[in-house]
């Protein structure tokens, strides 16, 4: 449980933190609040030799109404998400998913920006985000780009992020303050989900988005063709696996999770 040696190095601003990656390469991590990077160096499935310290780019933390959608600052903390007024009347869900992640102390030091950059199937929320295609601003060495969340899950803890790319905002369409349910099932309330859904209306449609149930967060698009078909909350939970790939571990088996994946959407749907 002790990490191989590394250096460290903070940065005071976006630009600078961009130029010490790149004048570190490819070895180099950036640090936020360190709940996903951390465990990973502990167990040593993560090894870099420098960590450049993002914890004091203040300007990268905010959540603001940027007229037709949401600007959200990477840096913002879940804690802070949990408590948004403007989340609260603007995009409920987010909010909402923001306080069922881990505990009170992640939430008090984790990044919405390093849970998407983490890249994780077992995170609540990138998945939330896929289901509001949330577009996501990068900024490297030669400016900025923006990646649709339907673009930017990869693989199993694989981006669209460069190696010398910063997430530096997330912006996400209003959705209101209801017409969402996020059902997760796992053993202790600060554990990872061995499956979470995630049903919200978003643009007059229902968008439904899997946790865990492949090596990336996943929209269900099954369910959404079928609802848009006019079935039941049931009948379209059935088709909540179709093109699913869940794993089978210690917590549960793939055929354990494919069942899950039907009774959650179920629950979700019905409760919207």
């Amino acid at each position: 449980m002790i990490p191989a040696a590394f250096d460290y190095v903070r940065a005071g601003s976006a630009a600078e933190a961009i130029s010490l990656i790149g004048e570190h390469g490819e070895d180099a991590k950036f640090l936020a609040g360190g709940m996903s990077l951390l465990p990973l160096m502990k167990l040593r499935l993560a090894t870099p030799s420098v960590l450049v310290d993002l914890g004091r780019v203040r300007d990268l933390s905010y959540v603001r109404d940027a007229g037709d959608h949401l600007a959200i600052g990477a840096l913002t903390r879940h804690r802070d998400l949990e408590t948004s007024d403007l989340l609260a009347k603007e995009c409920g869900v987010l909010r909402a998913v923001a306080a069922q992640v881990g505990d009170n102390q992640v939430r008090h030091r984790g990044t919405i920006g390093g849970s998407v950059a983490h890249g994780d199937p077992a995170s609540d929320l990138p998945a939330a985000l896929l289901a509001l295609d949330a577009t996501f601003v990068l900024q490297g060495p030669g400016g900025s780009r923006s990646v649709g969340a339907n673009d930017f899950f990869k693989g199993f803890l694989e981006t669209a992020l460069a190696p010398d790319e910063l997430l530096t905002e997330i912006q996400v369409r209003k959705s209101g303050a209801a017409g969402f349910a996020y059902e997760k099932f796992n053993r202790r309330a600060q554990d990872w989900a061995i499956v979470g859904a995630l049903a919200a209306r978003v643009n007059g449609g229902t968008h439904v988005a899997l946790v865990n149930m492949g090596a990336i967060v996943l929209r269900a698009r099954a369910v959404e063709n079928a609802l848009e078909q006019g079935a039941s909350a049931t009948d379209a939970a059935r088709e909540a696996a179709v093109g699913t790939d869940p794993p089978s571990d210690l917590n549960a088996s793939t055929e354990y999770r494919t069942h899950l994946a039907q009774v959650l959407v179920r629950r979700a749907l019905e409760a919207i």
